[in-house]
């Protein structure tokens, strides 16, 4: 018997609980914790102290109670592809990528016909044309970049390419290969990318269904990426010589800056890997943090690894995710606002003032009004942009094919 100290909203409580339990009284969907480290079920709290005490929310049923903050969807354009990425120009308008392989220009509003550029990808599962980001001086250089599954001498791998975008911004021509040879698989591809405070270029990834590789400082899967614009290694990333910046991540879609040096990083769970299903997460981190995947699962712990801020037991799973920085929501501010796929929801994420690593509520919005929900940016105009994903094979594809909508009061 272990006693564990467990945070309780206005009251402390201790317990006992014990130890080495497997998961066989959980559901079918989870399965036993095959590391040897504490798990909590159902039957326990939804809530567990860290060593560093701050708190993992485990959320055991739902995705959190219905947010109370009045909004207005408008639909900004209609009749896109899956679309997977928005990248906002200088003067307002959008890049948008199609993963069957189209980068799109919405301009005042409307879906100009012939795409900006159309790219050779290989498309299955979850491969295709995924991210996209505008060089931090695009003005000067009209450059932009994409995360792309290709073809190369007969094999799948996925790449970040740079492409320049025509003056009247309706062509754009290849520049350069950034980063090459990132791996594939059916499923957790990654494919987020952004340019962060710095300057540098941050790549999400996904472990290919290799487990092990996340763990693997050399590979190139289950990580952030940090590069410079040239696809260079910046001289401080916290690898010698290594694009690697974060790892131990399954596939994450999403994320972004607390501040200049901390990222919250939303991660997808297994889909049947190591016999685990469901519990994406969320997580704080930093230069050179290792998330745990596949060694810590849950709400675990392990000394040298992040324990997320809060678990979903039942899959979401997360798709992009901003930081709320407008004025229309003031509610909202600071809140981190996650895309959802399967649940098909907006997530709020609010975080507790004192102990940034800790969730002190979270919250439904939209809950299937609109489907599955796949990218979600903030705009130039201080708005949260929101695109659907329903027409990408797991969804009901409308007449209108997906939408991008913009969040505001």
């Amino acid at each position: 018997m272990k006693l564990i100290r467990m945070l309780i909203p206005g009251k402390i409580l201790f317990g006992l609980i014990l130890l080495g339990l497997s998961s066989c009284n959980l559901p079918t969907t989870d399965s036993a914790n095959t590391n040897n480290q504490e798990t909590l079920t159902s039957e326990q709290v939804s809530q567990k102290t860290t060593t560093n005490n701050q708190a993992c929310t485990l959320v055991e049923n739902g995705f959190g109670s219905p947010g109370q903050v009045k909004l207005r969807v408008e639909e900004v354009v209609t009749g896109l592809e899956v679309p997977w990425g928005i990248a906002f120009l200088p003067n307002r308008d959008m890049l948008v990528t199609e993963r069957p392989g189209r980068v799109r220009l919405v301009r005042g509003g409307k879906l100009i016909p012939k795409p900006v550029a159309t790219i050779n990808v290989t498309e299955s599962g979850e491969d295709g044309l995924l991210g996209i980001a505008t060089h931090p001086n695009f003005t000067d250089n009209q450059f932009f970049y994409i995360y792309y599954t290709a073809d190369k001498n007969g094999s799948q791998v996925n790449r970040v390419e740079r492409w320049r975008l025509s003056q009247n911004g309706l062509s754009a021509s290849p520049d350069r290969v950034i980063v090459d040879n990132i791996p594939v698989a059916q499923f957790h591809n990654g494919g987020r990318i952004r340019f962060g405070p710095d300057g540098m270029l941050y790549i999400g990834t996904g472990d290919a269904r290799e487990p092990q590789s996340s763990q693997d400082v050399n590979s190139l899967a289950g990580k952030i990426l940090r590069v410079t614009p040239d696809g260079q290694v910046p001289p401080d990333n916290p690898f010698a010589k290594n694009p690697v910046y974060i790892t131990g991540i399954r596939n994450t879609q999403g994320f972004d800056w607390r501040d200049q040096s901390t990222l919250w990083v939303t991660d997808h769970g297994p889909s049947g890997d190591l016999g685990r299903r469901g519990h994406d997460e969320l997580s704080l981190a930093k230069a050179g943090d290792n998330l745990g995947w596949p060694t810590i699962y849950r709400c675990e712990s392990k000394k040298g690894m992040v324990t997320p801020s809060i678990v979903w037991r039942e899959a979401l799973p997360p798709g992009g995710a901003a930081i709320y920085t407008g004025n229309s929501l003031p509610e909202w501010k600071g809140s981190l606002i996650i895309a959802t796929l399967r649940s098909q929801h907006l997530q709020r994420v609010v975080f507790n003032p004192q102990f940034s690593q800790q969730v002190e509520r979270h919250e439904v919005y939209l809950q299937g009004q609109y489907g599955r929900l796949r990218e979600a940016i903030m705009g130039p105009d201080g708005e949260l942009y929101v695109s659907t994903s329903n027409c990408d094979g797991r969804g009901n594809c409308p007449p209108q094919r997906d939408k991008i909508l913009r969040i505001t009061r």
